[in-house]
């Protein structure tokens, strides 16, 4: 890696890109407190080696005016983003999980986590302690959400501003490989959410010295960072290095790139294509997938090859799937729900094509969006039920097990978890946990701003109108109220809905998985029954046809076919042609859909 330290028998190589400096030192911190001038290089390059230097020792950059800065590509902090970076040693660590070639992404099934409020202790190792209940419950993907440097004590982690160091508040590098480790033990891949689309506003030093960011695009954080301007090579290096040191030197299975329709690129090749390139060049033939969040609806990015391989990325989150679903759930017409009350259309499109809005025009947001996906499997699709924006975006980080009737929240389960698609957990929903997850941040000196951010996102909120005071984000108590009760999965009512979670996941394991190696596009489709009933179908893999049916609504729904051959799940109620309020019947017909 060309960027950051890199250690040899004798000595330590530093390296930093600092085209708008000077002259760079490199000050290390030891007894002498020693400050090096380094070598200037062609293409604003500054490098030293110095011999003698082991793993552990801590060193800054000092630029022309003094200000002592951590290097950009640092391998860990101990005293946070604005203190001395520490020289890792990156083949220290003795990995365990040789052999290891994780799983295919048909056997998908994804539990997403927060580091710092997932287990009692908040860190890494913390974390490994839990394992085995994941393994019980039968997922077989961890995703974290980001762990890169942030500044402050909790975060998010949408605020990282070193991007190659994993927070210090959960641990040191050596206890994250301990838990890909452990994890890859347990046959669990894992991956990492990473952000690219911005740099966090506080502890991000890289502008003082080099064009990070650029005024031809703007984003919700201001301007967009450099990935098509001058100087933009090596920014597009920087981000592509880090996306393959996670994939390599953490042994990570992939990674979910946030918010992507804000990385902006005009030029010859957009910076996803050749991040995805690369990624797929650089491992090793195991299996590595690459998610996206892409709100714009854009398909493009999901294409297969001819053997149903991504070319590409492997999957989208489903927005769509999510908004329809928690609209029928809840009732709630607010906000971006606007756009998804009362259309079961939309659900039944996005359930068999991928996305309900293909180009269509969106009323609350007064815009056009998405493109057509029918032409995609349906694996090409992340949903969910509830996720860590879905929940930490409401005024008091409400569970749906909080908005929705317990019968709701079963069959929506059972939609989620046994359709074709890859289905995603958010950490406690597997036994109905109602502790919030709310928005919490520790950017003191941004502590003013974000307060007032938060306010006049609500101010319009059902939830801001009802007298309740908002959670302080920078709050440690809101950041405590998030963290995982382990004691509420234990509860008599909670045990039932985790039995659930358990076998609606081994249901999906025995019956569903097999059959979609080689499902392809345009396998799905969809009818409305009625204003509140709706019928899925999809071509599996295997020529099966496996069929979801659903009533999702308070009454019952009559006049339909609901039996078939075989039934794999029926949650609620059915009798003669009558599906109960709130039931989903699924069903496969194991005859070969071609003849």
């Amino acid at each position: 890696m060309k960027f950051g330290t890199d250690m040899t028998r004798e000595a330590v190589r530093f390296r930093l890109w600092a085209p708008d400096c000077d002259g760079v030192g490199l000050h290390l911190v030891d007894a002498d407190e020693r400050i090096l001038p380094m070598l200037r290089l062609p293409r604003g390059w500054f490098e030293l080696e110095v011999p003698g230097i082991q793993a552990s020792q801590r060193y800054s950059f000092v630029l022309p005016d003094g200000t002592r800065v951590p290097d950009p590509a640092s391998r860990f902090q101990p005293d946070d983003v604005d203190g001395p970076s520490e020289v890792i040693d990156p083949r220290s660590y003795d990995w365990q999980d040789a052999g290891w070639r994780g799983r295919p992404w048909e056997e998908a099934i994804i539990y997403e986590m927060h580091v710092g409020t997932f287990s009692p202790q908040g860190t890494f190792l913390g974390a490994i302690e839990k394992l085995d209940h994941l393994v019980d419950l039968g997922v077989t993907v961890i995703e974290l959400m980001p762990i890169a440097d942030f500044k402050g004590r909790w975060n998010w982690g949408y605020d990282g501003v070193l991007h190659f160091a994993p927070d210090s508040t959960y641990g040191r590098p050596e206890n994250l490989k301990a838990l890909i480790d452990a994890a890859h033990e347990r046959s669990l891949m894992v991956i990492l959410d990473v952000v690219y689309n911005h740099f966090g506003p506080d502890g991000n030093y890289m502008g003082l010295y080099a064009p990070l960011v650029t005024d031809k695009h703007e984003t919700p954080w201001g301007e967009a960072v450099n990935y098509d301007d001058e100087g933009a090579a090596m920014i597009r290096d920087f981000v592509l290095a880090n996306a393959r040191f996670w994939l390599n030197e953490y042994h990570f299975d992939g990674l979910r790139l946030d918010a992507v329709q804000e990385i902006h690129d005009a030029g010859p090749k957009h910076l996803l294509q050749e991040l995805a390139e690369q990624v797929r060049a650089s491992t090793d033939g195991r299996h590595v997938h690459l998610a996206a969040e892409n709100s714009d609806n854009q398909a493009g990015w999901l294409t297969r090859r001819m053997d149903f391989t991504p070319g590409l990325y492997t999957a989208n989150w489903s927005d769509d799937v999510h908004h329809c679903l928690h609209c029928a759930a809840t009732g709630e017409s607010h906000w971006y729900y606007a756009d998804f009350y009362g259309r079961l259309d939309l659900l039944g499109r996005a359930l068999a094509e991928g996305y309900g809005y293909q180009g269509e025009h969106m009323a609350n947001e007064d815009r056009c969006k998405g493109e057509p996906s029918a032409n995609l499997p349906p694996t090409a699709f992340v949903t969910f039920i509830q996720n860590h924006d879905q929940i930490g975006n409401r005024p008091f980080g409400d569970r749906l097990a909080s908005l929705a009737p317990p019968e709701a929240l079963r069959s929506l389960a059972a939609i989620n978890l046994l359709s074709p698609h890859a289905p995603l957990v958010f950490m406690g929903e597997e036994w109905g946990s109602t502790r919030p997850f709310l928005y919490f941040s520790d950017i003191a000196d941004l502590a003013d701003a974000i307060r007032e951010a938060r306010e006049k996102e609500f101010a319009d909120s059902p939830d801001a109108g009802d007298g309740r005071e908002l959670p302080d984000p920078m709050s440690e108590k809101t950041f405590e109220a998030s963290r995982l009760d382990w004691e509420e999965k234990l509860d008599a009512g909670r045990a039932d809905i985790l039995g659930l979670y358990r076998k609606l996941i081994a249901l999906r394991n025995k019956e569903i998985v097999p059959r979609l190696d080689g499902i392809g596009g345009n396998s799905g489709s969809y009818e409305l029954l009625g204003e509140q009933g709706l019928r899925v179908s999809w071509i599996m893999g295997d020529r099966s046809v496996l069929t979801l049916v659903a009533n999702l609504s308070p009454e019952p729904l009559d006049d339909i076919d609901v039996w078939a051959q075989r039934h794999l799940w029926l949650e609620g109620f059915a009798s003669g042609n009558s599906l109960d309020a709130w039931s989903v019947v699924w069903s496969l017909d194991e005859q070969d859909c071609a003849q």
